[in-house]
């Protein structure tokens, strides 16, 4: 099985001398307060990773900290893990920004297009692990570590180093911020995060874990199961899915996490409309493919998209939200996936045949 190379210094990082979490808190000690924002929709590693910075801050330095939320938590188990967790959590919009306010960007980076705030935004701070280049020229102190499968990783590293003890509420968060990152297969995992994950397992609350892992699911996740499934094609080793009615942006990650586990592909992508917008979402089982670069490749100019090896995500902004114009945009994305794989254009083979459909509905 393939594995991350345990802190291989394929990261960025501003500055030398001192550890790296040395430099992150003597940067940080003329604030007056410290907010930590994310990306849009902010997930488990999102999460556990601006909790663990706060900690830390508060711990070492003892300023107040805000946790900020940039658009919504809609999937399931992301929901439970701010509520059973009390995660507190600021929407970035109703943000009242003072002088002396330092601001830390964690598990993004700036002007990607993964955000609703300002991107003119002055940063103190990037932390993150995504190998997704960012306009990273202005801010002060940088660490970006492709190698790691997740940002909480990192983080955990800075609390162990700086021997801040992690209450068992931010012990679980951490350690389901990088179980949701480094679960898939093929794992993206470096040893580093499985020593974080050893370490952080006997502190966390298992029940509390699992409540979140098993989060009830709303009537709407099944709506968009149902309607992914009837608009899935396959064609040869990708199956794409077309949902035309989102009922929330992470939905469009549910789906391909559920079809790429198909055993006849090794791509999944679904393409969600959302509002304006078409959120992409692609998942790999091969090693070393690449997704990130590969729909950074496909939508171009179209909109904005990055993400890992095997997972990856984009947004494009649609120009009318009419059904011709959907289908311009998915019909110049299906040309450009499948000249990006080398698979000869033809027509899609449905996964659930249109047949077997119409004999379920008269059943």
């Amino acid at each position: 099985m393939a594995r991350r190379s345990a802190d291989s210094d394929s990261c960025i990082v501003k500055s030398t001398g001192l550890r790296r979490s040395d430099r992150f808190l003597a940067g940080l000690e003329e604030a007056s307060r410290v907010t930590f924002v994310t990306h849009v929709h902010p997930d488990p590693d999102s999460l556990g990773s601006m909790m663990g910075l706060a900690h830390l801050v508060e711990t070492k330095l003892g300023l107040p900290t805000r946790l900020t939320r940039d658009g919504l938590i809609s999937r399931a188990e992301n929901r439970a893990m701010v509520d059973l967790l009390k995660v507190e959590l600021i929407p970035v919009e109703e943000i009242a920004w003072s002088k002396g306010d330092a601001v830390v960007m964690v598990d993004s980076q700036p002007n990607t297009g993964r955000h609703s705030f300002d991107d003119e935004l002055p940063l103190h701070a990037v932390i993150d692990h995504h190998d997704t280049p960012g306009d990273l020229e202005d801010v002060q102190f940088i660490d970006v570590r492709p190698s790691y499968g997740a940002t909480c990783t990192l983080v955990t590293k800075y609390l162990i180093e700086q021997e801040v003890g992690i209450p068992e509420r931010l012990a679980t968060a951490l350690l389901y911020g990088i179980e949701t990152e480094i679960s898939g297969y093929p794992r993206e995992a470096s040893d580093t995060d499985d020593s974080a994950t050893q370490f952080l397992y006997p502190l966390a609350d298992k029940d509390l874990l699992a409540q979140i892992k098993n989060a009830r699911l709303p009537h709407s996740h099944f709506e968009c199961l149902l309607q992914a499934l009837q608009n899935s094609f396959i064609y040869d080793r990708i199956i794409i899915s077309w949902v035309n009615d989102l009922p929330q942006p992470e939905q469009a990650a549910e789906v391909v996490d559920f079809l790429v586990r198909f055993e006849k592909v090794d791509w999944a992508l679904c393409g969600g409309v959302f509002r304006d917008k078409l959120v992409l979402s692609l998942r790999t089982s091969l090693h070393g493919a690449k997704s990130g670069e590969l729909l950074r490749q496909v939508v171009g100019k179209l909109g904005r998209a990055g993400g890992h090896d095997r997972r990856a995500g984009g947004c494009i902004r649609l120009p009318s939200t009419s059904l011709n114009a959907i289908e311009d945009i998915q019909g110049e994305l299906r040309r450009r996936f499948l000249k990006a794989l080398k698979i000869d254009d033809c027509r899609g083979q449905r996964l659930v045949p249109l047949r077997e459909m119409l004999q379920n509905l008269q059943a």
